[in-house]
């Protein structure tokens, strides 16, 4: 595994690579944040950017959400996956957020993660971006480099690699790195074909390496 030293290095070269790495989910405040990573679940956020800009200029506060039928609400958000379940879900937030925090997203993690449809992940994007948190949320792109990178062990867990991270990259950049992980990871080190060849972390990656050997046998 690569060492805390070595760690921050390689998020160097990455951060280099991706310097204005940020959330790509279109919104406007925490609110419109809590819905879109919601949706974003096993969905692209691209996907998502093309239905939130009519869902948010027709519901604003949790409220509006509340006031159509849910099956309108599931034919708004239609063509994200799992749509019927996230339109519940969305249902059973906003009714959460009036009735225990008078209409407003919480800034805690532990309170955020209340909510339903909102796991550690989504609570850790929320905190970060919408309130200024240090936090790590793994998503795929970030679980999936941090193993190839040998930041953390393939057999670890989601919770077990926030934790890693949380250990190797210092406080103050977690924010940062966590999207800068995201960047490398959904447009450099893709999951089924990573620029393995041109990438200038190959040195270190023993995923790469592997890749790389594999193709010279062909």
């Amino acid at each position: 595994m690569l060492s805390k030293k070595q760690t921050i290095e390689a998020l160097n070269v990455i951060a280099e690579m991706f310097p204005d790495a940020e959330c790509e989910l279109t919104h406007s405040n925490p609110f419109e944040l809590v819905i879109a990573v919601l949706l974003s679940a096993q969905c692209t956020d691209a996907l998502v950017n093309k239905v939130t800009p009519s869902l948010f200029n027709k519901y604003k506060q949790p409220d509006d959400y509340l006031a159509v039928p849910l099956e309108e609400l599931e034919q708004d958000i239609r063509s994200i996956g799992l749509f019927r379940t996230k339109a519940k879900n969305i249902k059973k937030l906003c009714q959460t957020l009036i009735e225990e925090y008078n209409g407003e997203v919480p800034g805690e993690r532990d309170e955020l993660v209340k909510l339903a449809g909102v796991g550690r992940k989504t609570a850790n994007v929320v905190t970060s971006v919408a309130f200024g948190v240090p936090a790590i949320a793994v998503d795929t792109h970030v679980e999936r480099v941090s193993k190839r990178l040998a930041v953390c062990r393939w057999k670890d867990n989601v919770l077990q690699v926030e934790e890693t991270l949380m250990k190797k990259i210092p406080e103050e950049r977690w924010s940062d790195s966590h999207h800068q992980l995201i960047f490398f990871g959904r447009y450099h080190c893709k999951a089924q074909s990573p620029r393995c060849e041109t990438c200038p972390l190959l040195d270190v990656c023993r995923e790469g390496k592997k890749r790389m050997k594999a193709r010279e046998k062909i």
